[in-house]
C-alpha cells in the first residue's frame, strides 16, 4: 500500500509500506494491505510505519487526520519530528 505524511511545510514521507500504526483519538491501530476505508483524527503520539523493505521509521506529531481508500493511506499531521 501507499504511504504519504504531510505537514503544512512539506511532505514528511511517500512510498510503499506494509503497514502503518498512527495515534487514533479513540486509540491506536494499525492498517495492513487491504484495511476498510477510514477516516480519523488523530491525537499527538508516535506514527510507526514499516516500509516495503522491512526497515520500521517512526514520527512523533502533534495529532492531526488519517484517510485510508484503496490502499492509499494520506496522513496529514502538524509538529512532526522523526522518532
Amino acid at each position: 500500500m501507499n504511504l504519504t505524511i504531510l505537514s503544512p511545510e512539506k511532505e514528511i514521507f511517500s512510498g510503499e509500506v506494509k503497514s502503518v500504526k498512527v495515534p487514533g483519538s479513540a486509540g491506536q491501530f494499525e492498517m495492513l494491505d487491504n484495511h476498510a476505508p477510514i477516516v480519523s483524527s488523530l491525537k499527538p503520539g508516535e506514527i510507526r510505519v514499516i516500509k516495503s523493505s522491512g526497515e520500521k521509521v517512526s514520527f512523533l506529531v502533534d495529532g492531526g487526520f488519517v484517510e485510508m481508500l484503496n490502499n492509499d493511506v494520506s496522513l496529514l499531521v502538524a509538529g512532526v519530528k522523526e522518532g
